[in-house]
């Protein structure tokens, strides 16, 4: 399913566990699952309120990620960076227990099976520099940039 948003159209995919893909380009495939819709419906409300600022952490079942042990061992690193926040390469590297494998979790990154929702724009190089991104760097900026002006309204509100 195609979703529209400000960086361009999101493909959605499902399958029996959950949301399997979320592609940059337009639609990533078939719903292979019965019942797909519901959950396709879901992860387009996520994406909306994600957009709008009304939503700072995704509750969507996702399907476990096909990757080799220090993949898997970076997505869950880069699940964990707090809305708002960047995480250095490095940083998740040695997080992830390969100490000097900054290049490998840019790799990592880009394969990504979920962008977005295990928020891989939220790692930077070293010293914060926007290092590549599988959506480009323009898309990158605009998601944290998103993510900052969010966490600066809800942090500095009156009340």
């Amino acid at each position: 399913m195609g979703v529209p948003s400000p960086i361009g159209p999101l493909g959605v995919a499902v399958d029996g566990a959950g949301i399997a893909a979320l592609r940059f380009t337009g639609p990533p495939g078939a719903v292979s699952a019965a019942g797909g819709a519901p959950l396709l419906d879901l992860a387009r409300q996520q994406l909306d309120e994600y957009f709008a600022g009304t939503r700072t952490e995704f509750t969507l079942p996702l399907t476990e990620p096909v990757g080799s042990d220090f993949e898997r061992a970076v997505w869950a690193q880069i699940a964990a960076i707090p809305y708002g926040e960047t995480a250095t390469d490095g940083t998740i590297a040695a997080r992830a227990g390969e100490q000097g494998g900054a290049q490998a979790v840019g790799v990592a990154c880009n394969r990504n099976p979920l962008p977005i929702v295990v928020p891989c724009h939220r790692v930077v190089g070293a010293g914060g520099k926007l290092v590549g991104f599988g959506g480009g760097l323009k898309r990158k900026r605009f998601l944290l940039e998103l993510e900052a002006r969010v966490w600066i309204e809800r942090e500095f509100q009156p009340g």
